[in-house]
């Protein structure tokens, strides 16, 4: 119907409120916050842990990951952005003498683990297909220069085919948009 409202978790990531087109073929809306009412079926699943993945490839060498980690643990906008850009990653953190540290896998082969060696310095080791490390990086810049939109200026649009999914920053047609399965 068009003008119709729906409220849904979305991920493990709170929820998403839609508003359905006037064509009745597509619904769109923002991200109203992090607070979830009912979690997502999918994502009560039983996943490998780190561990489990990280057995599955060996480690394939070491660099320097020349970021500051405690915007993972600290900054809301951030990490949320990081989990629409790479939503199949689930990532753990653990502060140590040393400072931060980061688990991060895909649940299939692919890890990385970012370990800091003291005086503000962290290493990446990666493991798998997949160089995650990279993809962090990557997704990190991305939020950068979209001028670091908080989670309130992310969107999602699902068409009635349900072929067509995404979420989106800023604008639903012209903003940044990320594939979502």
């Amino acid at each position: 119907m068009p003008g119709g409202r729906t409220v849904t978790p979305w991920g493990r990531l709170g929820h998403i409120a839609l508003t359905v087109a006037d064509d009745a073929r597509s619904a769109t809306g923002w991200v109203p916050g992090l607070a979830q009412f009912m979690p997502d079926r999918r994502t009560l699943g039983a996943e490998p842990g780190f561990t489990q993945v990280r057995t599955r490839s060996e480690p394939d060498g070491e660099r320097p990951f020349l970021r500051d980690l405690a915007p993972l643990q600290d900054d809301v906008h951030r990490r949320f952005a990081l989990r629409v850009a790479l939503p199949h990653l689930r990532m753990s953190l653990a502060r140590d003498a040393d400072g931060l540290n980061a688990w991060i896998h895909d649940t299939e082969r692919s890890w990385t683990v970012l370990s800091a060696i003291g005086d503000g310095r962290t290493v990446a080791t990666q493991g798998g297909p997949r160089r995650l490390a990279d993809e962090l990086e990557r997704a990190w810049d991305a939020w950068l220069e979209a001028g670091r939109p908080s989670l309130y200026d992310f969107g999602m649009t699902v068409t009635d085919s349900g072929t067509t999914q995404y979420m989106w920053v800023n604008d639903a047609d012209s903003g940044p948009r990320w594939p979502i399965t």
